[in-house]
């Protein structure tokens, strides 16, 4: 069955979510609190914690009875979520607005297996080019791609924006423990020139590679950048050699080679893979030349565990039950926001990769047959990594008047390459008593017998906890898996598509006419913006 199948009525007119209305109007009206349900359950601990792949889920810290969970899967059933995945499994094209299919899950299946989406099998372009990647990245690591000038390349640089950055960053950063092969990798996303001139500091053009990674190859932001590196690596090189130290990564070869790279350093991506669940294809060249590709196709292999976990059945995969909790929060309890917390200092970046997964993939207001929404979406995803965030925002999240469900990640070892220092097995183990503190301070909050206001934490702020062993490929690609596959039930329940993003189109093409504008020198009473912007340029032009 196709997503507009499903949507062809409005789920928030249907008997199961007025059910679910009910219900949580009841829970809301006796008081649930979550001290009383552990009270009454001492199984529910036990009951509400779930494994995937190496990931331990503990979920009792919900506001939800066995009746809630019942009816979530029911609503889930009448939405057609089940249907729907499969239907993306199965490349059947999902994102109707683009009219294609959203085939990430393609990038990690297992080899041999055959993937089809519009009468074609896709497997083979992907194992061709991920043999590809790891070919020159073998290359590269051995010294045997060399720069113009025979010198070894010794940094990377990859310049992309949105999915073409967050993704690879945040595992860049995540497997520091992995990294090997004496390259170094630098990431430049933002058009502000302080950015690539970040990015460029100290570095050597002889010993330079950039990969440029833009789907369409047409990203202004990104092709500012690679244009601006290619004369930096000019000024020292000479025009023809710089080229030797760009390759790109785009479902448009054409574009990329008339950007003058040679059409052997142009890594293929496909239009039915979104690029910000594209990490999986060559937009992680950068990296797997930091981690190597056996780290690589093990991150992969772990994004594919949670996949066979969500295809297994019958019962309810992990990411079912976690996406309809935050429909359940979203749109039955009001809640707008929700904070990821990993505690790892490697995994800093991970909330903010999640924001583009799941803000820019449910930040919609209209089904997929362009009716309005009878209910609230996306969630607002923020976050940063404890123990930096008790210091910051967990006031609020203890005793503002704002709750915000929150997600705790947390490892059971100390990243490897850390775990021998002084100290490092005690810190960690702090680290993890801290992660633990915080979600029961959230659920139970202070004594009852505590009589001062001021000291007085009401608990009964929901929150999940997510413990693996250790932070390697695998692991993190279950993570980012665990997410995404949330993400899809979100957007299945509430029946818009959550692979387009129009809404990032229109401030670029509004842009395009103020900078045009702003080079020409126009006067801005002669312009077509609102009073607010030329206002605006015209601060801009006294200030400059």
């Amino acid at each position: 069955m196709l997503p507009s199948d499903a949507a062809a009525s409005d789920i928030t007119a249907t008997s199961e979510w007025a059910a679910l209305a009910r219900h949580a109007r009841e829970l809301q009206a006796v008081g649930v609190d979550l001290a009383g349900l552990f009270e009454a359950d001492q199984d529910r601990p036990g009951r509400c914690t779930s494994t995937a792949g190496e990931l331990v889920i503990d979920w009792s810290r919900h506001l939800v009875t066995d009746a809630t969970v019942e009816l979530l899967l029911a609503l889930a059933e009448r939405a057609g979520v089940a249907a729907h995945i499969e239907a993306m499994l199965g490349g059947e094209p999902v994102n109707v607005t683009d009219g294609r299919a959203a085939l990430h899950t393609a990038l990690r299946a297992p080899a041999g297996e055959a993937v089809v989406t519009g009468g074609v099998d896709v497997a083979p372009a992907i194992a061709a080019e991920h043999e590809r990647m790891g070919a020159f990245v073998r290359a590269l690591r051995s010294g045997e791609r060399r720069g113009a000038t025979d010198l070894p390349i010794r940094t990377v640089v990859n310049i992309g924006i949105g999915g073409s950055q967050l993704g690879p960053a945040m595992a860049h950063e995540a497997l520091a423990a992995f990294r090997s092969g004496g390259i170094e990798c630098r990431f430049v996303s933002n058009i502000d020139p302080a950015a690539l001139a970040a990015g460029l500091d100290g570095l050597d053009p002889a010993e330079t590679l950039f990969i440029v990674v833009s789907k369409g190859f047409a990203t202004a932001e990104t092709l500012a950048n690679a244009r601006a590196a290619r004369a930096w690596a000019a000024s020292v090189l000479g025009s023809e050699a710089a080229s030797r130290h760009f390759v790109a990564v785009t479902a448009d070869r054409d574009a990329a080679v008339e950007f003058g790279i040679e059409p052997d350093d142009v890594f293929s991506t496909w239009d039915w893979v979104g690029g910000r669940f594209s990490m999986g294809s060559a937009a992680g060249l950068a990296v797997m030349a930091a981690i190597g590709e056996e780290n690589f196709a093990a991150m992969l292999a772990g994004m594919r565990t949670i996949d066979e976990h969500v295809a297994a059945g019958p019962a309810p995969s992990v990411p079912m039950l976690l996406g309809l909790l935050s429909v359940w929060y979203r749109d039955f309890w009001g809640f707008q926001t929700r904070a990821v917390v990993p505690y790892s200092e490697r995994l800093r970046l991970f909330p903010v990769w999640l924001q583009q997964v799941i803000m820019e993939s449910n930040g919609k207001r209209v089904c997929l047959d362009g009716r309005p929404v009878g209910c609230e979406t996306a969630e607002i995803v923020w976050g940063g990594p404890g123990t930096d965030s008790q210091h910051s925002f967990h006031q609020l999240l203890h005793q503002g008047t704002t709750v915000v469900p929150a997600d705790f990640i947390v490892l059971a070892r100390p990243d490897a390459d850390v775990a021998g220092l002084a100290g490092a097995a005690e810190r960690h183990e702090a680290l993890v008593a801290n992660c633990f503190a915080q979600a029961a301070a959230l659920a139970f909050g202070t004594p009852t017998a505590e009589d001062d206001p001021h000291r007085e934490l009401p608990g009964n702020r929901p929150s999940t906890v997510i413990l693996a062993p250790e932070l390697t490929p695998p692991v993190l690609g279950q993570l980012v898996a665990l997410y995404e596959h949330q993400t899809v039930v979100q957007g299945a329940v509430w029946g818009i598509n959550s692979f387009d993003q129009f809404g990032v189109e229109l401030g670029k093409t509004l842009a395009d006419g103020i900078a045009a504008d702003l080079q020409a020198g126009t006067v801005p009473a002669d312009t077509d913006h609102d009073p607010s912007t030329k206002s605006l340029i015209a601060h801009y032009r006294r200030l400059m």
